[in-house]
């Protein structure tokens, strides 16, 4: 099974898209993108220096613009990569290209959106001088009580032996005093400690404009930084993206989600290496390939070819479909037949791990086509449960 995914911020370098921009096609969708973004992304993505595409409110609508038009060379006709992927997931801003690309949101609406959320979260960052820290080895347990000793945030939980600390620039050089045992420091270049507390008033302005913004339910599975879930509710995906802004990627809990998925290869989108790099660690086994320049295209065609195997969700209408958020046992609450009305809203089971149980609801309700899955029966991330016929408007 392959899943696409999209890096966030920091993986960018200078000049990255020099090879791309020469096909005449990419630079053409590039520049509709960068318009919509109001900024010359092109400029930024060749001939900018390090610090220039640093600056958050550009490093964002840059990466989600490559991400958007590089999957159109990777997938010339679009449609036919849901027969292809099985599951998305992007890495903080990476969100939106993934949320983009399977259809919940459109490419323009994403650009806004970054755009947007770029211009807060630097706001947000220069109100008080923060930044991020990874911490590479140590004790995990050992790690986190270190942060919390220091007052920091584990922004990013990125898998075995990757934390990424949040926090003040005082906070991280207490830590750098005080580091955690057997654990390597390297300090990020970033703009602000993204991913706490800190971006609060991000998340408030971005989701103002997020209200208006119309969703459909994504054409394959999507799943969460938030918690590892496979989401198939366009608006909980565009909700979910909003709350990232000011809490914790937990990337650790999605390679969880694909393993349990039962992936066998990962491409990441350009600028591609960090989280592929990441699943060579965490996921032995699976075939990873990191797409960095247009020479690479028929090769990212051949892995496609050979790992790719469809979504369930693209099998039937996926706006009748209500899936498993992750791996569990199924818990039926609503004891109703085919044929009888489940209102909007309404609770029809929950999914039970050895963490916590995640209520399924129906968000717009509908007459039950038919039952899925039985009570006790074990599902998967992003298996169908009920199929229901949507209520039709008066």
């Amino acid at each position: 099974m392959l899943v696409i995914v999209a890096p966030g911020q920091g993986a960018q370098k200078p000049g990255f898209l020099t090879p791309w921009l020469e096909d005449p096609a990419f630079a053409a969708r590039f520049e509709w993108l960068s318009a919509v973004a109001d900024l010359d992304l092109a400029h930024y993505g060749t001939k900018a220096d390090e610090d220039a595409i640093r600056d958050t409110a550009v490093a964002q609508p840059l990466l989600v613009a490559t991400g958007l038009v590089a999957a159109l060379s990777l997938f010339p006709h679009p449609a036919d990569a849901f027969d292809r992927i099985g599951a998305v997931a992007g890495h903080s801003v990476g969100e939106l290209a993934v949320a983009a690309g399977a259809r919940a949101i459109t490419a323009e609406q994403a650009m806004v959106l970054v755009r947007e959320r770029g211009k807060a979260m630097a706001r947000a960052a220069a109100a008080t001088p923060t930044s991020m820290t990874a911490i590479l080895g140590g004790q995990r347990e050992e790690v986190l009580a270190k942060l919390e000793q220091h007052g920091l945030t584990a922004a990013n939980d990125n898998g075995p032996g990757q934390v990424v600390a949040a926090g003040t620039v005082e906070q991280l050089a207490a830590l750098a005093a005080d580091p955690p045992a057997r654990a390597r420091l390297m300090p990020l270049s970033v703009a602000g400690a993204f991913h706490t507390e800190h971006m609060a008033p991000a998340v408030a302005h971005v989701r103002s404009l997020a209200r208006a913004v119309s969703t459909h339910d994504p054409r394959t599975r999507v799943i969460s930084n938030y918690d590892g879930h496979v989401v198939h509710d366009g608006r909980e995906v565009l909700e979910r993206i909003v709350q990232q802004i000011a809490r914790p990627v937990r990337w650790d809990l999605c390679l969880e989600t694909m393993r349990d998925l039962g992936v066998t290869g990962i491409l990441e989108m350009p600028p591609a290496g960090t989280l592929t790099g990441i699943a060579k660690r965490a996921l032995k086994g699976v075939e990873t390939f990191a797409l960095n320049g247009p020479e690479q295209l028929d090769d990212a065609r051949e892995f496609v070819e050979k790992h790719g195997t469809p979504s369930p969700m693209d099998a039937s209408p996926t706006w009748r479909m209500l899936v498993s958020p992750t791996k569990g046992t199924f818990r039926q609450s609503l004891d109703l037949a085919e044929g009888a009305s489940v209102p909007a809203q309404a609770t029809i089971g929950a999914v039970a791990t050895l963490r916590a149980e995640t209520a399924v609801t129906a968000p717009y309700g509908g007459t039950i086509v038919e039952w899925l899955v039985s009570d006790g029966d074990p599902v998967s991330p992003g298996q169908p449960l009920i199929r229901l016929h949507p209520v039709q408007a008066s």
